[in-house]
């Protein structure tokens, strides 16, 4: 059976299309080791960040329990910050990535005072 050239365009063009369909998937997949955000990132612009969702991963420099409270440190190569969770907290040097919130008590000058990522999901 002999295929002539339109069929082999349209079969081209098909599996390019389903390899960018396959590549955007993967994008948005959790358990890729791509697509972290720097924490430098973060406290250099606040502003930027605040309300939305990032992915974090990094050791845990230390636990805060305070009045109900619960957080840790979460240090990366480029700097660390506070990480509020409702969940049970990792154990200090535990290598931990996470989705969360970015959230500030107040951004005055482009500064956050109060910045913090609430934890919504330890990623695997």
């Amino acid at each position: 059976m002999m295929m002539n050239r339109a069929d082999v365009r349209t079969g081209r063009w098909a599996m390019a299309l389903a390899m960018i369909a396959f590549a955007l998937t993967l994008a948005g997949c959790d358990y890729l080791p791509f697509g972290y955000t720097p924490v430098k990132e973060i406290a250099a612009a606040p502003a930027n960040f605040e309300g939305k969702e990032v992915k974090l991963k990094g050791k845990v420099a230390s636990i805060i329990k305070l009045m109900g409270l619960q957080a840790y440190t979460l240090q990366d190569d480029t700097g660390e910050i506070t990480v509020t969770t409702q969940g049970q907290l990792p154990a200090t040097g535990e290598a931990v990535a996470l989705k969360g919130v970015v959230k500030s008590a107040v951004i005055i000058g482009g500064q956050s005072l109060g910045l913090r990522i609430e934890e919504t999901r330890r990623l695997p």
